[in-house]
């Protein structure tokens, strides 16, 4: 059957693929050592043994880009070594603060102040402290508040932060960096490519060759056979190593962009917005669940602050910070809770510095389909060699034997005759020739070439707001089957407004409308909206452009409170927080107990309105009345919160209870392990916070849908809610699809059998009040269905679905540090449709490496067989060494850069997603390849026979007339590949043309290949041991290589079958 080119799908599509969600999970169970599906939990053991079994002619070259298995072992005996030095220190400190009798450390005088340029406090005295965890010193410089003193930091609103003050900071303690690794330059890439076992052997060959021609020939004739053998390998050397090094510039660039993480920290009173290059000594900083700690520090304030100190200590153990312990090591995760610290070392002076100063930045890994192509690769290297070792045989044989002969018919070797210089030149030509069919044949830049286009795409994808932290992850988006998005921020704005409230038993119209509320209700709702947040609100001087910080959600809020007449910091200093419960995505709600400056205590609560409603007994009435909450009341507020979530409105509930002081814990032990009492509330408001769908997402969500990936909303919201947004974005065609299981509860599927769960996980379009661990539950799910599972995540609690996930893509910008460092793909501006491009280039990454695959195999067929055919026949090559050497620059570096690429098509997103197991070379790839690669050697090997009849140079001189014969099948054959460029890089459309004057590289390349060649022919005879043509075979050889393009799209109305031809010879070799 055919496939027209209207075809909505279309088998083995180069460009997309076909979708085989039965593939099996992982690799592990197979025999071959290239076959791993994806790379991103494998085993070091199934690393080393595809290494091992890689035919590699230039290891260094070849592996640079792949997981450096010996420095990962050296690194990880370098972490063991850091972090016990870490704990020998806080053990000898203990043991001896344990043998020494306790005294009254008041009594103490501090230490003498060891001045620090404008500080009475030097660095060595901070890291006693803070490095040392030592709480002698700390108490001896009077706390917390003793040192922000040394350090001239006020503990609320920070240092002052201008110019001056910063520098003053960065001189007396250092900058919040560490010394890098010097990178590679330039003569080191040249060094690697000069590593290269087949162009070492052609240098030697080459100065062999030098030597002998000089002698026999003389200086002036001699040097051309050796000299230009030299110049070809040193030109394949050099633009080997420009293409290394540049990517390597690249890959450098994206790994500082992932290093330099951006946080908030209170500099003159307020919030702003910094690189974590740019923190100084005595800056106060924000912590919330999932940041990381960006300095060694301590704790001034913490409510439940818990920190995940692995990451130092090796051990997964989660250590709770009180006035006791309250010091922070740089580079831990807050695992939960919250807090400010005070900055007291950066750099190099904590030990995360010196840990990552001391650790080598390897950051290779290796991608499923670079794996796979060193197996293509080393399956034709193997080729390659038996061709190269028959060739050589058969050329010594025939030579030694006297039956390869000159140009005027004698025989090149007579036994006795022929001197000893003259006949080890000849063999040595010989020895060349079979090298340099080496190098064409074995295709050492094929898995380099997944490097190329990955450096090109990662790059690109940074302008489209992607940040690529893994490279397989490129790749495998192209596979991605489903896509499992967060609803808030990434399907929608991200620009919350309070749009309706309901206070007072009532709706209040419009939701800030003070002279309806009640005087009590509004202090109380005020004392909520100010305490019960991790936002802050800041008021420069003259009272105008309110700053507003936070998330979202707590932005939206605390704005409405500002309306409400709500002065945040005088609400903040009248009265006091004694705990804090941190909202908490499991329960969806979090708390705070203040006391009051008449000494009662309130217990405020805020979060997901029905939730919330249900802890409530009572309600706050319009007369300031705490009123009984009966069921007719709560039928009203349900109907209310559904009334909102059916206009996609986000409902969050406020309430609060007063508490006995006496039942407040008084020691810091007993108060960490308080929970807030969340029974009895009474119900001040319900708020709906309006965060419109973003532009476009609309399109994005269809365009996946054609592209044959699934998009499935899991948010934290209301079902109802959810619901609205999902007919809003289109990931629910109609009300009529809006039940279950097309949309479902989280709860409901976490009370689902696994069985039950495997059933319906296809179906759910929609996942609403889900938890984390819901996420995760659909993930591993859908991935033991056969998917290939994308999934967005923001919270510290996302983090195990996002590991767990095919690839998991976390929020650039309300993302947390956990999160991003769980995931593969960072989106930096966390909407939608930059996750459907993200799609577009895994896409493209995969079309890209296979269009290079089928130009480089035609040339490789063709260069082979030409050789070996003439060689067999009349014991001579029509493409010498240098000439070889040339087009294996053209197929290996220039044709990657050419053809590797190309900017992805909206070609790409009309097919289905590529199968992870597919064949690398689709029949499509056969069909194309193969038909070229008989033109060309048909063709070529018509003109190497009669060509000389054929051309009418029968009546030349036969020196001269052998010699234009072999310029034009040199020449022909070069200009085949330039035509088949343009035909690789569109294998099943017949405008093979389309997009090729926007790719202004290949235009490039082709260009510069084409004047190289004039040059090469008119002006560096000598060289490559070609004649000038005239301008009649220069029409021969164009026209022999442009009907490669009519005979292109000949080829593709050949029907082909469904089935890959792979699995054909899989069959036949079983028989």
């Amino acid at each position: 059957m055919s496939y027209s080119k209207d075809s909505p799908r279309r088998p083995n599509d180069v460009e997309a693929g076909n979708s085989r969600s039965g593939d099996s999970e992982n690799g592990e169970c197979s025999y071959d050592p290239f076959d791993i599906s994806s790379t991103k939990n494998a085993s070091i053991e199934r690393l080393r043994r595809w290494r091992q079994a890689a035919l590699v002619l230039n290891a260094s070259r070849r592996f640079r880009y792949t997981l450096d298995l010996k420095k990962e072992e050296e690194k990880q005996q370098t972490l063991r070594k850091i972090r016990a030095h870490a704990q020998a220190i806080r053990a000898a400190y203990l043991f001896k603060k344990a043998a020494v009798p306790p005294v009254n450390v008041s009594g103490i005088p501090a230490p003498p102040p060891a001045a620090s340029g404008d500080f009475p406090i030097g660095q060595e005295q901070l890291a006693s402290i803070s490095r040392d965890h030592n709480s002698d010193v700390l108490q001896q410089y009077g706390g917390v508040q003793g040192l922000a003193q040394s350090l001239k930091t006020n503990l609320g609103k920070g240092i002052h932060g201008d110019d001056g003050d910063l520098m003053k900071r960065r001189n007396a303690y250092g900058s919040n960096n560490y010394p890098r690794k010097k990178p590679r330059s330039f003569l080191m890439f040249v060094w690697d490519a000069c590593k290269d076992l087949t162009l070492v052997i052609l240098m030697v060959a080459a100065v062999a060759s030098l030597a002998l021609g000089i002698k026999s020939e003389g200086i002036k004739e001699g040097w051309y056979d050796g000299g230009s053998i030299a110049f070809a390998v040193i030109l394949v050397i050099v633009v080997t190593a420009i293409s290394d090094y540049k990517q390597s510039l690249q890959f450098r660039d994206l790994n500082e962009e992932k290093r330099n993480i951006h946080l908030e920290v209170i500099r003159n009173g307020r919030r702003v917005e910094i690189s974590i290059y740019d923190i100084v000594v005595g800056d106060v900083i924000p912590l919330n669940i999932g940041d990381q700690v960006p300095a060694d520090g301590i704790m001034i304030i913490g409510h439940s602050l818990a920190i995940d100190e692995s990451s130092m200590t090796g051990e997964s153990k989660i250590v709770h910070k009180d006035s006791k312990d309250p010091f922070l090591m740089s580079g831990c995760k807050v695992a939960d809770g919250s807090g400010t610290m005070l900055v007291t070392g950066v750099g190099i002076n904590t030990e995360w510095g010196l840990l990552m100063a001391s650790i080598s930045e390897d950051t290779g890994e290796e991608t499923p389909l670079q794996v796979r192509l060193n197996g293509v690769a080393t399956f034709i290297g193997i080729v390659g060699l038996t061709v190269a070792a028959v060739v050589l045989v058969v050329l010594l044989v025939r030579y030694f034997t006297g039956h390869t002969e000159n140009s005027d018919g004698s025989p090149q070797f007579k036994a006795g005759h022929t001197k000893l210089g003259v006949a080890i030149n000849g063999a040595i030509k010989i020895v060349t020739v079979a090298v340099t069919i080496v190098v064409v044949a074995v295709p050492e830049g094929l898995p380099l070439a997944v490097t190329l286009t990955l450096a090109y795409s990662m790059r690109k994808m940074m302008a489209d707001k992607a940040l690529v932290r893994r490279l397989s992850a490129c790749e495998t988006m192209g596979s991605a089957t489903t896509i499992c998005s967060d609803k808030t921020g990434t399907l929608t704005l991200n620009q919350m407004t309070v749009t309706e409230a309901y206070i007072g038993g009532k709706k209040t119209n419009p939701p800030h409308n003070k002279s309806e509320l009640p005087d009590k209700c509004r202090s109380l709702l005020v004392e909520g909206v100010a305490q019960n947040t991790n936002g802050s609100v800041y008021v420069p001087e003259g009272g105008n452009n309110v700053e507003v910080s936070g998330s979202p959600t707590e932005k939206a809020i605390l704005n409405w409170g500002i309306q409400l007449g709500m002065d945040f910091e005088a609400v903040r200093s009248e009265s006091s927080i004694i705990h804090v419960f941190p909202f908490n995505s499991e329960k969806k709600r979090g708390g705070v107990a203040v006391r009051t400056p008449d000494s009662k205590v309130h217990i405020h609560w805020k979060g997901a309105a029905e939730i919330v409603l249900a802890c409530c007994a009572a309600y706050m009435d319009a007369q300031n009345q705490s009123v009984d909450m009966d069921e007719e009341k709560m039928t009203y507020f349900r109907k209310a919160i559904e009334v909102m979530a059916a206009d996609s409105l986000r409902c969050v509930a406020i309430a609060y209870r007063p508490y006995e002081i006496e039942k407040v814990p008084t020691s810091e032990e007993e108060l960490a392990r308080w929970s807030l009492p969340e029974d009895d509330l009474i119900l001040l408001a319900i708020v709906g916070l309006k965060d419109p769908c973003r532009p476009g997402v609309k399109d994005a969500v269809q365009l996946c849908q054609k592209a044959g990936v699934k998009v499935r909303m899991v948010t934290g919201d209301n079902v109802q809610t959810a619901k609205a947004i999902a007919l809003e974005c289109g990931i629910l065609g109609s009300s009529a699809d809006a039940w279950e299981p097309n949309i479902i509860e989280g709860k409901r599927f976490r009370e689902l059998s696994d069985r039950e769960r495997e059933d319906i996980a296809e179906r759910i379009s929609v996942m609403g009040r889900s938890s984390p661990n819901d996420k995760l539950l659909l993930v591993q799910t859908l991935r033991k269905k056969g998917h290939v599972v994308a999934v967005t995540g923001d919270g510290t609690n996302d983090a195990p679905a996002l590991h767990e996930a095919d690839i998991g893509l976390a929020m650039g910008i309300q993302g947390t540090e956990v999160a991003k460092e769980s995931s593969d793909i960072i989106i930096l501006d966390d909407n939608f449709a930059s996750v459907v491009k993200v799609v577009r280039w895994g896409r493209s990454v995969y079309a890209n490496i296979q269009k290079f695959i089928q130009f480089q195999l035609t040339v490789n067929v063709a260069a082979l067989v030409i050789n070996v055919v003439a060689a067999v026949s009349s014991g001579d090559v029509p493409l010498n060494t240098v000439q070889l050497l040339w087009v294996n620059l053209i197929m290996d570096t220039l044709g990657a850069l050419a053809l590797a690429t190309e900017p992805p098509t909206d070609h790409l997103m009309d097919r289905s997603p590529v199968g992870r197991r597919e064949p690398l070379i689709t029949n499509i790839m056969w069909r194309n390849l193969l038909i070229q690669a008989i033109y060309q050697i048909s063709v070529l090997l018509v003109l190497n026979f009669r060509g000389r009849s054929l051309l009418g140079l029968k009546h030349d001189d036969l020196a001269h007339s052998l010699k234009v014969k072999n310029t034009l099948i040199f020449n022909a054959f070069v200009f085949c590949q330039i035509f088949n460029e343009f035909n690789a890089r569109k294998p099943d459309e017949y405008n093979i043309f389309k997009g090729v004057t926007r790719n202004y590289l290949f235009m490039g390349i082709v260009g510069i290949t084409l004047v190289l060649q004039i040059i090469i022919i008119e002006f560096l005879g000598k060289f490559t041991k070609t004649v000038r043509l005239n301008w009649k075979m220069w029409i021969v050889s164009v026209v022999i290589g442009v009907i490669g393009w009519p005979l292109a799209a000949a080829g593709k109305l050949i029907p082909l079958p469904e089935t890959p031809f792979s699995e054909f010879f899989t069959r036949c070799f079983r028989r």
